[in-house]
């Protein structure tokens, strides 16, 4: 019996959790791997996979000629199928369903295919996955609009569903993986939780070292330099009672000279990757910053044994009310220590 597995991505986020996916839920399955962003394509290790598609996104990049959206999708069918081979069943991984490039897979795929049994699944996408997005009215009524495509090829059938726009409450759906240690809305029952997207053994530890975040923090005015360098010392002294000798710096493209957090005994990390693979391969026990995004990048790769922290955000001067509280609530929410 073949078993394939298909994983759909756009983010270094949804690329880290399909592998982990993959090697921990999937193992024995032909994993195919259809990346529908250019800009990943440097992060893919394509010895990991048994089939790589690159897979242009309708949209924005249709064929030449008339109908060149719904000729594109077509081809994009036609390509994964072709990755695939022929199946007798199929787990399908998306972080999202309502959209028309992946949701078409699900009634073309099996056909294509020849699986007789198939499944949907969603993977992660961080931040967005904290609550639900209910789809409107109108995006009820656009599924079945779309569903009108079919008139011009039998495989261009939508399949559609209800609740939360990702799917998470489709009947299609069995499965809905989510990040180590994070919240989430989704019926307990199809909830399965990743272990951390780290590379290597799941829960292993992380070496004793931290990764300071820097930010322009006095350039755009959410802090004085003054209080700038007030919680850069904080952030040391912190460290050094925790007996972190090993710190690393990553600074801010817009941060110059000693701006930011940075302290002269730190080591410049300088990476021409995205964060979210430089912490997948190199992991550290603690992370810390300010009000920095890299923060939230941090708990949704290493998982709850990392300690990630947040100095001085209570100082800083947010654009408007609403937005510190945001910030504030999301950080405790996913166990951002505030110091």
């Amino acid at each position: 019996m073949i078993h394939a597995a298909v994983y759909f991505v756009a983010s270094p986020l949804h690329y880290l959790a399909a592998r982990r996916v993959a090697l921990d839920h999937e193992a024995g399955a032909r994993q195919v791997l259809v990346c529908y962003r250019p800009s990943l394509v440097n992060m893919i290790r394509r010895e990991d996979w048994d089939a790589v598609v690159l897979m242009p996104w309708p949209r924005f990049d249709p064929l030449p000629g008339a109908f060149g959206r719904l000729r594109r999708t077509l081809a994009n069918l036609s390509e994964v199928a072709r990755a695939v081979g022929p199946a007798d069943s199929l787990h399908l991984h998306s972080p999202v369903y309502d959209t028309e490039a992946i949701n078409y897979f699900l009634h073309a795929l099996p056909r294509l295919t020849g699986a007789a049994r198939w499944r949907a699944r969603i993977l992660p996408d961080g931040l967005l996955n904290l609550q639900r997005h209910p789809l409107s009215f109108v995006k009820r009524l656009a599924q079945h609009v779309r569903g009108l495509r079919r008139l011009a090829s039998p495989l261009l059938r939508y399949t559609p569903f209800g609740g939360d726009r990702i799917g998470a409450d489709a009947p299609f759906v069995d499965r809905v993986y989510v990040l180590d240690a994070f919240p989430h809305p989704y019926d307990p029952a199809k909830a399965i939780r990743l272990a951390p997207l780290v590379q290597g053994a799941p829960g292993r530890a992380a070496p004793r070292r931290a990764l300071v975040v820097g930010q322009p923090l006095v350039a755009v005015g959410l802090l004085s330099e003054a209080e700038r360098a007030i919680v850069a010392e904080r952030v040391d002294e912190w460290l050094a009672g925790m007996g972190l000798s090993e710190v690393h710096y990553k600074a801010h493209p817009r941060e110059s000279g000693m701006g930011g957090l940075r302290r002269p005994r730190y080591q410049s990390l300088s990476i021409d990757e995205p964060l979210e693979a430089y912490l997948a391969r190199e992991p550290y026990s603690v992370v810390v910053g300010c009000c920095s995004t890299a923060l939230y990048t941090a708990r949704q790769i290493c998982g709850a044994g990392t300690r990630i922290a947040a100095f001085g955000v209570e100082q800083v001067r947010f654009k408007t009310l609403d937005a510190r509280d945001n910030a504030l609530s999301l950080m405790r929410q996913l166990d951002i220590e505030l110091h």
